[in-house]
């Protein structure tokens, strides 16, 4: 079963508010490619870098924004992709 729908909560809202225009536009655009197509076949675009999380974030899952921005979600008991949070990430281990 895949998932189509995508919860934004307001704290996190506010954060994408703040970030540069194309950033959140490239979030709008996996929310809506969720959306329509569904996250199973948003996880295979390569751009998104969609990948699971370790450590403290085990559960969680990371798509890229840009090179500097990622987000962070969940799956929650309703099937349905929780945002946690949007951070920065300046230096990166890659």
């Amino acid at each position: 079963m895949d998932i189509f729908n995508v919860v934004v909560p307001e704290r996190v809202l506010k954060t994408v508010r703040k970030l540069p225009k194309h950033i959140a536009i490239k979030l709008q655009a996996w929310v809506d490619g969720v959306a329509e197509e569904g996250l199973r076949e948003m996880r295979k675009i390569p751009g998104y870098h969609d990948e699971p999380l370790v450590g403290k974030r085990t559960g969680q899952r990371s798509i890229r924004l840009s090179k500097a921005y990622r987000a962070i979600y969940q799956i929650d008991d309703k099937d349905k992709v929780q945002f946690v949070e949007i951070i920065e990430v300046n230096k990166h281990e890659y």
